[in-house]
């Protein structure tokens, strides 16, 4: 196991992050098990690499204003929306596991519209995800939304959306 540690005390930035190599499957799971639902950290795994990422406050302001827009953009044009929030989304089948920052139901929102639990074996993935970027790039967890398929993929990186 190889170990890259990421973290800042500096109040500009927007989070904190560990990144692990060689990490098996089945120790994500687990990972994801114990850390719980309640938990302010998110996972994201691609093939052996597993990063585990803590936003901190200038992360979700950004997050809960682009999450405001597309509440407003959807009521304007009479889209359905379902928000899932920072879904887990994972396929063992792919090796590929992430948590967005958010991720939104949209052309696919009937068929979950009243499902308690997302299951990608069988239902759909989100029709649109959420990355803040501000600090760190996110288009290294792209290809893990892309074999998870995820048609739509909105990044802000401060100053553009």
């Amino acid at each position: 196991m190889v170990i890259q540690l990421h973290s800042t005390n500096n109040p500009s930035q927007a989070e904190e992050r560990v990144v692990l190599y060689q990490i098996a499957w089945d120790t994500f799971e687990r990972l994801l098990a114990d850390a719980g639902e309640t938990r302010n950290v998110r996972f994201y795994y691609l093939g052996g690499t597993l990063e585990i990422m803590a936003p901190l406050s200038r992360h979700g302001g950004s997050n809960r204003f682009i999450e405001h827009l597309i509440n407003v953009i959807a009521e304007e044009f009479d889209l359905p929306l379902r928000k899932v929030g920072s879904l887990t989304m994972k396929r063992r089948d792919r090796q590929v596991g992430g948590e967005p920052d958010s991720a939104y139901y949209i052309q696919n929102e009937p068929l979950v519209r009243h499902k308690e639990e997302i299951d990608l074996m069988v239902d759909p993935p989100p029709d649109l995800v959420l990355e803040i970027d501000i600090t760190s790039p996110s288009d290294r967890r792209f290809p893990i939304y892309v074999s998870l398929g995820v048609p739509e993929i909105w990044k802000y990186d401060g100053t553009t959306l």
